[in-house]
């Protein structure tokens, strides 16, 4: 899909702008592929975190500018058809940040900020997952409301699948995965009907999120005489 208007057919309704689910993004060879590829990426490439481990890919994003590296092949082909979708306004994604979250890992509820055009675009790899989304409202008298009382929506996401965020979505609900090892199916805002029965475990999985840094920097090599 190459045609910004086909997009529009996956906007998610019934949610603040926007939302686009686009189920089967990349095809079950495509996502062997790229599982393959993440598993042969050298262990210094990976950052560990208290709970999870990263990959960045095209840079480090910094507030004084990213210093832009080349991304691979094997990832710059998926890049370029996210790109397709011209969904940075007339800009290209450069940056990947390629997550690991095995079964009960997560990520606690934020805000992309402003290091980033405000999108943000998502290949799920390996497993689903549930993404929830939180009003900022810090309640009354500056007491911070429990985050169930601020939650807005939750979308399920499958593997293969894209996600896009713009506008509101991305501006002013904070999103985050809760760290749990399985779901029991509840009402979805991109499936409202019966989704599964039962419980579904987590395994392991891989996000590609793609996003557009719009200052970046060259390296400058000084040598010495």
């Amino acid at each position: 899909m190459d045609d910004v208007t086909e997009l529009e057919k996956f906007r998610v309704p019934s949610t603040p702008p926007r939302v686009y689910y686009l189920p089967n993004f990349i095809t079950h060879n495509e996502e062997i592929y790229l599982l393959g590829e993440i598993k042969k990426t050298p262990g210094p490439r990976w950052t560990q975190l208290l709970n999870r481990r990263l990959q960045n890919w095209g840079g480090i994003p910094h507030h004084r500018g990213m210093i832009a590296e080349n991304i691979p092949p094997w990832l710059q082909c998926y890049v370029d058809r996210v790109n397709n979708l011209n969904i940075f306004g007339g800009k290209k994604a450069n940056h990947v940040l390629l997550n690991e979250y095995t079964s009960g890992q997560g990520i606690m509820p934020h805000l992309d900020g402003s290091l980033f055009s405000p999108t943000i675009s998502t290949i799920s790899l390996g497993s689903h997952t549930v993404i929830n989304f939180y009003d900022q409202d810090n309640g009354e008298n500056g007491l911070m409301n429990p985050l169930e009382k601020r939650l807005i929506l939750s979308l399920y996401l499958e593997p293969r699948s894209l996600l896009v965020l713009q506008e509101d979505m991305y501006n002013n609900y904070m999103h985050g995965i809760e760290e749990k090892t399985k779901d029991e199916y509840k009402e979805y805002a991109n499936f409202p009907s019966q989704l599964f029965e039962g419980v579904l475990e987590r395994e392991t999985r891989y996000s590609l999120t793609i996003r557009h840094v719009p200052k970046t920097t060259k390296l400058k090599i000084k040598f010495g005489k």
